[in-house]
């Protein structure tokens, strides 16, 4: 190693976990942007502290194992410490138990990046553990915000001067050529399937493609969205469900199931329209991946899209706006392609993550 060692940790899924997600992928993200910013970063654990369903029996465990994991870092990282130890993602479901303890114990900074308090969760079955975030996020000297999302509950418990903005960041590959027009119109949708939000996603996207396909846009000028496909790539417990959904379109609709990374970009780079709601959404890497293809994005309005989503977003669970937003993508995508694309490389970038990452973290060292 001939950088700054730092100590890495993702309480909720590890880099090397072997269910791909989007915290998997934000947290692999984050080791190649803390390299690309000069440091020597190494995962210090792959403890997986995480209860999806507030269960006092599960986090009484939890507890216990990340003590000791406590005690096996401290011993083992006392006669050759990090530099500071950093924490992808700590909230109420999956609150970082590790970190702040052994940093402490080493005397080295501590940093957050995603950090999220929950006011509703200090009462109910998930309250120990939104305890144990919160205070893991007040000790730490640094928090990495990367939405308008988090940032107003984080500064309302008084942590506004230790925050930086970490924009949303992916490692866009090189630029690819917008697309003209084309038929059929190829839509694309990337998403995990199971309950929820997700399936509630899926529900509104079926009611927006019948929209689109029930020709009430007859009377708008350009032409018209009469042929179409859809390719879903993702997969999970709900795919059932998902597919009961889309049943009216058997020859349009094509579920290719869990894609690896490869193959999702050739996906991004041959559609014209990726489609998703995003009801829920944390961070939306697969608006970040499209968007760096010159893949234009219809979305819902929510919180997370404000912030990465550089077309104009539609009022939520409304089917016949869904519809007019792809009809209008359809008919701008070239221009739209290459103006998101060049906003993605410019802000959103592996690089510019690097920069961020790098200022402020040596200014704690």
């Amino acid at each position: 190693m001939t950088g700054p060692v730092v100590a890495f940790y993702a309480p909720m899924k590890a880099p090397d976990h072997p269910v791909p997600s989007g915290d998997r992928e934000i947290a692999r993200l984050t080791l190649r942007a803390l390299e690309a910013a000069g440091f020597d970063s190494f995962v210090a654990s792959d403890l997986r502290i995480y209860d999806g369903k507030g269960d006092a029996a599960v986090q009484v465990d939890l507890f216990g194992q990340a003590q000791r994991e406590v005690d096996r870092l401290i011993d083992d990282l006392s006669d050759q410490r990090p530099v500071l130890w950093f924490t992808y993602h700590s909230y109420y479901k999956a609150p970082d138990l590790i970190g702040p303890k052994v940093a402490r114990a080493l005397g080295i900074p501590y940093a957050i990046s995603e950090p999220s308090i929950s006011p509703k969760r200090r009462e109910g079955p998930w309250a120990d553990f939104a305890q144990a975030s919160e205070d893991a996020i007040a000790r730490a000297d640094r928090l990495f915000y990367s939405t308008d999302r988090d940032r107003p509950a984080l500064q309302d418990a008084g942590h506004g001067d230790r925050m930086a903005h970490l924009k949303p960041f992916i490692d866009p590959g090189p630029v690819v050529p917008a697309r003209g027009a084309g038929t059929p119109l190829r839509l694309l949708t990337v998403a995990m399937m199971r309950q929820g939000d997700k399936l509630e996603s899926y529900r509104r996207l079926a009611a927006a493609i019948r929209a689109l396909d029930d020709g009430r846009r007859a009377d708008q000028p350009g032409p018209q969205i009469t042929d179409w496909t859809l390719d879903i790539h993702g997969d999970g417990p709900a795919r059932p469900d998902v597919q009961a959904l889309f049943s009216d379109w058997p020859d349009r609709v094509i579920f290719h199931g869990a894609s690896d990374a490869p193959t999702v970009r050739r996906a991004y780079e041959t559609s014209d329209i990726l489609i998703w709601p995003g009801v829920g959404e944390g961070v939306g890497m697969a608006y970040l991946e499209a968007q760096a293809t010159a893949l234009p994005v219809v979305s819902e309005d929510h919180p997370a899209q404000r912030d990465i989503v550089f077309t104009p977003l539609v009022p939520p669970n409304d089917p016949a706006a869904f519809a007019d937003a792809i009809w209008a993508r359809a008919n701008d995508r070239k221009l739209v392609g290459q103006k998101v694309q060049a906003k993605i490389h410019a802000a959103h970038s592996l690089t510019a993550a690097a920069e961020t990452l790098g200022t402020q973290l040596r200014a704690l060292l």
